[in-house]
């Protein structure tokens, strides 16, 4: 039971990531980089508020609006310097290794004796039953609460013009919008959303480490590849439930992987799971024009 719980803490958390993956992979087709920098500034913004006493549960918009800032960095490199769209992700999650030490002051910073809205006075006062499965339900509160909202704004006309600046830029400037700009909304609210799981990440293991975002992006598309595929034919379920999806698949895959291996091998089981999601979906591709 401890184990399943775990998954689906750490599912959810890197689902609340794979949204943000899912707009810039699926929607926009910019291969972001800035995810693996965006994510640890979550959880560096966290740990310096926390430690100064602020409330925990206010670091969760200023650890998003920390995103938002750095996804619209991302996008003015791109947009403005005429940066190719990897490059600019690499610049950016390099410039951000060095703007997190600032920000957290050190390379680790330890969270257990600091509150967070896992562990606070009022989570404490909880009854015995219920408290061992808070961390989950409020996880899971969160998660729900970014989706609704992701699905809420793809429904709006500026989630419209988000869709049409990755399928179809000639349709932007026919609306006389900015395709550029509609690029760098979408880096902001991606990153933003990254951001958010870092936040939400440090709170829940207690600790801020630097090195936390090596391999956020592999996670991320792994979950959306995973959770795409398996829904693709079934319309009623929507792109973001079958992400999120993906994501407790794939978290699920690697704590299997993992407890017949030591734990320095787990990124070695990322890459390869990676790798392995990645050669099935071309696969199922091919197939598909081979039959068409």
């Amino acid at each position: 039971m401890n184990l399943i719980v775990t998954i689906l803490e750490q599912g959810l958390i890197y689902g609340i990531l794979s949204l943000g993956l899912y707009i810039t992979y699926k929607i926009l087709d910019f291969p972001d980089l800035t995810v693996d920098g965006s994510f640890p500034l979550g959880a560096a913004v966290t740990a310096a508020l926390i430690t100064r006493g602020v409330n925990p549960y206010l670091t969760l918009p200023l650890a998003f609006a920390a995103g938002v800032l750095a996804g619209i960095c991302t996008g003015l490199i791109h947009v403005k310097c005429k940066v190719r769209d990897l490059l600019s992700g690499i610049i950016m999650m390099t410039a951000l290794w060095t703007m997190n030490l600032y920000i957290a002051g050190t390379a680790n910073v330890p969270l257990f004796s600091q509150q967070s809205i896992f562990k606070n006075n009022f989570i404490n006062g909880l009854p015995a039953g219920i408290k061992p499965y808070m961390t989950l339900i409020l996880i899971l509160i969160l998660t729900i609460i970014c989706k609704i909202l992701l699905d809420l704004y793809m429904q709006t006309k500026s989630g419209y013009l988000l869709r049409a600046a990755g399928d179809n830029h000639v349709l932007v400037t026919s609306l006389a919008k900015d395709q550029g700009n509609v690029k760098i909304l979408g880096l902001a609210i991606s990153n933003g959303l990254v951001s958010l799981a870092g936040c939400v990440f440090a709170q829940e293991e207690r600790v801020f480490e630097i090195s936390m975002g090596t391999g956020a992006m592999v996670i991320g598309l792994a979950s959306v590849i995973i959770g795409t595929s398996i829904f693709k034919k079934i319309s009623l379920v929507k792109t973001t439930t079958a992400v999120l999806v993906g994501s407790i698949i794939y978290k699920a895959c690697v704590a299997v992987a993992i407890r017949n291996f030591e734990p320095q091998a787990m990124k070695l089981i990322t890459a390869i799971l990676f790798l392995v999601v990645l050669v099935i979906s071309m696969g199922g591709k091919k197939k598909v024009k081979g039959n068409a």
